[in-house]
Parts: structure tokens; C-alpha cells; sequence
């Protein structure tokens, strides 16, 4: 018990400080909350109405971005320098950050928890990012250390113990089993995909060995197996809800808790996804997992269950049926079959709640069967990530390849934002391409084309086209510059933005050159569908600055309301266009607009 808390030590927790006081205070300014001013010695963030400062060198990229040389960083109080303390920081700038008094003791354990996870990632960090690159996929998606590279409270996980940390966290590592339940038919609902049936599925995701078990066990309580459908379940949430809040339902066999499942499985960055190590041809499994994470309580809705496998078909279909985006090499890893029970007291109630959340899960395809020969995997987040000793796996990637950086920065927007250009452009369809939601496809360290995932969930048509019936949940009409924003915010502000100042930063490749390249593609994409009819300007000289740390600041607990998520989106004024038609972006390295 006492391992399971070897990492909160002073170095690994100061070392954790440092980093995460440095990213606060980067994406709090790049969300214009906070305003550095110039001084002697680089930069100053002044906490108002005491003595206290914030001191440290930095490097302003496009977007606004903050690159903090975190070895500068200190506080520097009237008594001279002090412990950098993430939690003091907040307290200290509450006020400025908008957190209510209620609202700021959640915030602060998000904080906490996120520093542990923090010090747990800098304690066991062994690959650099050179020996990554020979790496397999399940490897690197473990070695991955930030987390969402915008949120500030990026590792809440509120609920997990110390010892469910060390289980079940994508950090970790370590493989665990799934715990299988049998949910009554009449309680429950089961949507499968185009093509599958209930034994299919069932067949191909436990031995016969298993099922033989699995209808003993309901046969021996005098139950007739044909009247469950099989439900995984997170151990986690077995343990702490599905045996607590749901007794009832256990108690009178509309649940039955079956067994451990055969395979062993490991928890990618998502926490509530889990990769079949035991078969990595099989489905990934996504279960409720009601721990508090990032402004959500990551629960799985079974109502949204009930269309997912629909959604799913209907998006790989349009997506492979586009030779355009064959051509990039773009792919959906669709989610196959989903689950849901609905026999709970939760969904009888009047109003709805996170309660209704607990109890379903998902069987997504794997991109381990999908992939040729000669091809590796490699989550988009790794772009983002530098290992403990500071050197980013992109710029590793980009030297190992042995193309010249710009071609190398080319091979990976022509698959990863000319399809979503594309995807927005001629279909309306707009996905949720950050890090964790794409997995790149390498062959010898050079990008050839991706697989985008989280489709039931993140998907949205932007626009009021006819779908079929099961579909419709994906209609979200919004007007021509919101529908921007589906790049602006969620690829350049959202992903690129880091990307850019790693290897402006390294020396791997300037920004002026990157961002460059970054029109090239969009221009390209127009110069060959001129026949698309869009007035969305991806070329326009600014866009809506939307904020996520303002969400999160505004209600740590939900961050935005899922029905009607537009609405709930907050913006701090605007923000300049990195490939703004109006603007001359030099072709070799642009010089920092300030040190």
C-alpha cells in the first residue's frame, strides 16, 4: 500500500509544481485571464494587491502561445524567492480567474489530483523520446506525461484512490480484467452495427470457454441465460458504483455480476477506454467510469448508446465512400456495437441526471488489424510530448524520418488537417480531432495517414442535411463562422498552436514556415474542389478566441451543457489567423514576437 505512494516525494512533487505553475500561467494568458507585463529579466505576472510576482522568461509564438522556459520560473515575494506551489497560484489569482467560492475547492483537488498524477508520470518516466520511436503503440500511449495540453486541470480523475491509480490509469501501464455483468434483456438494450448480430459479437469477444461459464453461473441462480444480454463493466465501477448504487437491481437478478473477463486489458489516455492486450485485434471496450475528470463525470449515457453503431455506419460510410479522403489516408475506427441499462430507479425518475450515466459501455474496432505491413501506430498526442530530460518526440520523429522538416510537417497536414478541411467543407461534418482522439499511421517516422476515433459521442453535422432517423442526434446547425471554428479552435488553436512552437522552439522548423505550409494545404484543398459551394473562409484575417479553462473555471463540475453545446462555449475576443490571407508569412523561420 505504502509503493502505491512512492511518488509523492518532495523532488517528483516539485518538479510536478514547476511544470504545471508554468502551464497556468501560459494558457491562463494565451485565454487572456492573465496579462503579463514586460521586465528586466523576461516577463512578470503581478498578483494584485500584495508583493507577490511571478518571474520568467518566455517565447511568444502564434495563437498567442506561451512557451515558459520553466527553469526560469520563480515567486518572488517581498521576502525574496519562494516554492512554486500550483494550488497557492490559484488561490492567489482567484479573483482574476473567475472561480467562485464554492466552486474553488473542486477546482483545487482537480489541481491536486493532476500534481499526482504529475509526480506518478515523472517518477516512472524511462523511454526518451529517441527510444520511443521504436516503440509499440501501447507503449507510447503509457508514456504520454501532460494530459489535454490546454486545460491547466487536465488529470482530476476525482473518485480514483491511490492504489486505483496505479491500476487503472493510462500512466501505469498495467493490464487489468474487465468485470462482466448480465443485464436483463427488458432492463437493458443492446444496438449492433451493419452486418453484426448479438453471437458474433459475443463470440468474438469471449472464448467459448467464457460464454460456458458465463451461462452456468445464470443457470446455477435459476436464471435463463437467454433472458441477459452480457455487459463489461470497469472493475473500478463495479467496485464503487455498480455494487452500491445499484443493490436494488443486483438484489432482484435484473443485474447479475458474472465474472472476471478472460483477456486483460490497458486503459488508454481516456481513462474509460480500454485496449484488448490480451488480443489486440479485438475491440477496444468503453465503459461509464463516474469519476470526475476535466469539468465531466465520465459516465456513458445509455440514450446515446441506443444510436452510436448507427452513427458510427452512417459516418464510415460517407468517410469511405470520399476519395478524397481515401486518398489521405483518412479512416474512422468505428464503434461496432453498444450497450445500456436502463431497469435502474435513476431513469424513472422526472428530471434527468448523472445517475443515468453509470451503467453502459461501447465495443469500438481496433486499428491493430486495420494496419498494412510495415505500418506502426502512434497516438497524435506523442506530437505534443517531450520525455524528462525535455526532447520532444515530434522533432525525434521529424530527424528519424530523414525528410527535410518541411516535408515532413507537409506529409502530416496533408493527413490530418486537409481531411478534416474536407470533412467540414464538403459534408459539414466536424469531428473531435484532438490528441487522444487520433492515432496516427507512421511508416519510417513519416505521417501516411490516421485513423480518427470517439465518433458516437464527438461528431457533429454542422449543418441542417437529411440523415436518417437514427442520425439525426448528430444535427447541430450552426451558421458559416461558428463552423470555422470546428478548425480554427479545435486543430489550430487546439492542437497546432503546441505543435508549432515544439519545433519552432527545437529548431526543427520556424512557426512562419510551419503556419506557411498550414495555408499551402488549405489552398490546395480549394484549388482542387473548386465545385464546393462553402462560404466557410478558413483564409480570414481573425476568428472567435474560444476559451476551454474559462469553461472549466465557470463550472468545474459540468463544463458545458452536452444538449446544446454551442451555447455554452465562452470566448475572450479574437484571435489572429496564423494563415490569415492578409498576412505575409515568411517562408524560413519567423523570429519570436518577444523574449
Amino acid at each position: 500500500m505504502i509503493d502505491t505512494a512512492a511518488h509523492l516525494s518532495p523532488a517528483y512533487l516539485a518538479a510536478a509544481q514547476r511544470h504545471l505553475v508554468a502551464k497556468a500561467i501560459a494558457e491562463f494568458s494565451h485565454e487572456r485571464l492573465l496579462t503579463p507585463s514586460p521586465a528586466d529579466d523576461g516577463w512578470c505576472v503581478s498578483v494584485a494587491g500584495t508583493e507577490v510576482e511571478y518571474r520568467f522568461a518566455a517565447t511568444r509564438t502564434e495563437l498567442e502561445h506561451w512557451v515558459i522556459d520553466e527553469r526560469s520560473l520563480r515567486r518572488v515575494t517581498s521576502d525574496g524567492p519562494s516554492e512554486l506551489d500550483a494550488q497557492t497560484f490559484i488561490t492567489e489569482l482567484q479573483p482574476v480567474l473567475g472561480l467562485s467560492d464554492e466552486l474553488l475547492p473542486v477546482y483545487l483537488e482537480e489541481i491536486a489530483s493532476t500534481l499526482a498524477s504529475a509526480a506518478f508520470k515523472i517518477a516512472r518516466s524511462e523511454a526518451s523520446a529517441h527510444e520511443l520511436l521504436a516503440a509499440d503503440y501501447q507503449t507510447i500511449e503509457s508514456a504520454m506525461t501532460e494530459g489535454h495540453p490546454g486545460f491547466v486541470a487536465n488529470n482530476g480523475r476525482i473518485g480514483f484512490g491511490v492504489s486505483d491509480h496505479a491500476a487503472y490509469s493510462p500512466e501505469a501501464g498495467r493490464e487489468f480484467r474487465l468485470v462482466w455483468v448480465a443485464a436483463r434483456r427488458s432492463a437493458s438494450h443492446l444496438a449492433l452495427g451493419t452486418g453484426l448480430d448479438e453471437a458474433t459479437l459475443v463470440s468474438g469477444e469471449l472464448s467459448g470457454a467464457e460464454q460456458e461459464r458465463f451461462a452456468s453461473r445464470l443457470a446455477d441462480l435459476g436464471e435463463d441465460p437467454g433472458d441477459y444480454h452480457l455487459l463489461p463493466v470497469h472493475p473500478w465501477q463495479w467496485e464503487n458504483r455498480i455494487a452500491i448504487t445499484f443493490a436494488p437491481d443486483l438484489a432482484r437478478r435484473d443485474l447479475v455480476v458474472i465474472d472476471e473477463s478472460e483477456d486483460e486489458y490497458r486503459a488508454q489516455q481516456s481513462v474509460r477506454t480500454m485496449f484488448n492486450a490480451t488480443h489486440p485485434g479485438k475491440h477496444y471496450v468503453k465503459t461509464a467510469l463516474a469519476v470526475q475528470n476535466m469539468g465531466f463525470l465520465r459516465g456513458l449515457s445509455p440514450a446515446y448508446m441506443r444510436v452510436t453503431p448507427a452513427i458510427n455506419d452512417w459516418v464510415a460510410a460517407l468517410v469511405a465512400g470520399d476519395a478524397t479522403l481515401r486518398d489521405a489516408g483518412f479512416r474512422v475506427l468505428r464503434e461496432r456495437a453498444s450497450i445500456g441499462y436502463t431497469g435502474d430507479a435513476y431513469h424513472r425518475t422526472s428530471a434527468p441526471s448523472a445517475y443515468r450515466k453509470m451503467l453502459a459501455a461501447l465495443w469500438r474496432e481496433s486499428p491493430v488489424p486495420l494496419a498494412a505491413p510495415g505500418e506502426r501506430l502512434a497516438t497524435l498526442a506523442s506530437l505534443l510530448h517531450r520525455d524528462r530530460d525535455g526532447r520532444s518526440y515530434a522533432t525525434a520523429l521529424v530527424r528519424a524520418s530523414g525528410l527535410p522538416a518541411d516535408a515532413w510537417v507537409r506529409a502530416l497536414l496533408r493527413v490530418y488537417l486537409r481531411p478534416l478541411v474536407h470533412c467540414l467543407l464538403a459534408h459539414d461534418l466536424a469531428f473531435m480531432p484532438h490528441g487522444e482522439n487520433l492515432i496516427l499511421i507512421l511508416e519510417g517516422h513519416r505521417p501516411t495517414g490516421v485513423f480518427m476515433k470517439d465518433i458516437g459521442e464527438e461528431v457533429a453535422l454542422l449543418a441542417d442535411r437529411s440523415v436518417p432517423g437514427d442520425v439525426r442526434r448528430i444535427v447541430t446547425p450552426v451558421d458559416d463562422e461558428e463552423k470555422a471554428l470546428a478548425i480554427f479552435t479545435d486543430v489550430f488553436d487546439g492542437v497546432l498552436r503546441h505543435l508549432a512552437a515544439i519545433l519552432h522552439v527545437d529548431g526543427t522548423l520556424g512557426e512562419g514556415e510551419f503556419w506557411r505550409i498550414a495555408a499551402d494545404i488549405v489552398d490546395e484543398h480549394a484549388a482542387e474542389h473548386p465545385h464546393l459551394d462553402s462560404r466557410v473562409d478558413l483564409r480570414s484575417d481573425s476568428f472567435a478566441h474560444s476559451c476551454l479553462n474559462r469553461l472549466q473555471l465557470r463550472n468545474t463540475r459540468q463544463m458545458v451543457d452536452l444538449a446544446n453545446q454551442s451555447a455554452s462555449l465562452l470566448y475572450a475576443g479574437r484571435l489572429a489567423n496564423p494563415v490569415a490571407r492578409s498576412r505575409v508569412l515568411a517562408a524560413t523561420a519567423a523570429a519570436p514576437m518577444a523574449v
